[in-house]
């Protein structure tokens, strides 16, 4: 009888834990599939609240705040000109940053996230912020890069702040249209972990093949 119990026990521990599983993953894949639908800031704030929301709940995974930072980066870089703001929508996406970089420091991803919020602090101010936060986005890509050198989101970055320097100093930023074309022709042959990590970035890429021509 007392054996019985304990399975019994056991079988509902497992039952509970692949139901509170399976609510994440559902909870997960109906909000990315929000991004799709997102058009201002308001938007992002509200999806990017979702997803603080299920890290809350779930407190050993590192994709909900992946996703909380995203959408607060891109908040910044939507905001047309108030410094402020953008600083502040930075400054929460840099709490969530701070902690998946100590949950999944093996993670590709989450260091090209990194890039992209350094990049963000840049973009604020660049005559002021140039020198540091190119500096700080640079190595984040490095390190992105050095975990899976094929990671397309850290490969764009990089892409992306070259280009971006190069038409700050005044120069033609053609000579990268080449890894562009090629970034983006190889882009779907990366394959994610699973269905619940990073895809984002292919129309950007698509956008900086668009530039070169």
């Amino acid at each position: 009888m007392k054996t019985t119990l304990i399975t019994l026990v056991l079988m509902l521990v497992s039952f509970a834990g692949k139901s509170q599983k399976n609510e994440y993953y559902q909870a997960m894949g109906e909000n990315l599939g929000q991004y799709a639908n997102c058009r201002s800031v308001e938007d992002f704030q509200a999806l990017g609240n979702k997803f603080s929301l299920i890290a809350g709940n779930e407190k050993g995974e590192w994709l909900p705040l992946y996703y909380h930072a995203h959408c607060f980066i891109i908040m910044s870089f939507m905001e047309p000109s108030d410094a402020t703001k953008k600083d502040a929508y930075l400054d929460v996406a840099e709490k969530s940053i701070n902690q998946i970089v100590a949950m999944a420091p093996a993670e590709a991803d989450v260091f090209a996230l990194q890039a992209m919020f350094y990049t963000g602090r840049l973009v604020v101010n660049p005559m002021e912020r140039g020198q540091q936060y190119s500096m700080l986005s640079g190595q984040a890509v490095g390190r992105a890069l050095g975990i899976d050198s094929m990671n397309p989101r850290a490969r764009l970055i990089k892409l992306q702040n070259e280009m971006g320097t190069a038409k700050f100093y005044g120069k033609d930023p053609a000579e990268y249209c080449g890894q562009a074309k090629e970034l983006l022709a190889g882009w779907d042959a990366f394959q994610p972990k699973s269905p619940l990590h990073p895809v984002w970035g292919k129309d950007q890429a698509m956008e900086l093949v668009s530039s070169c021509k």
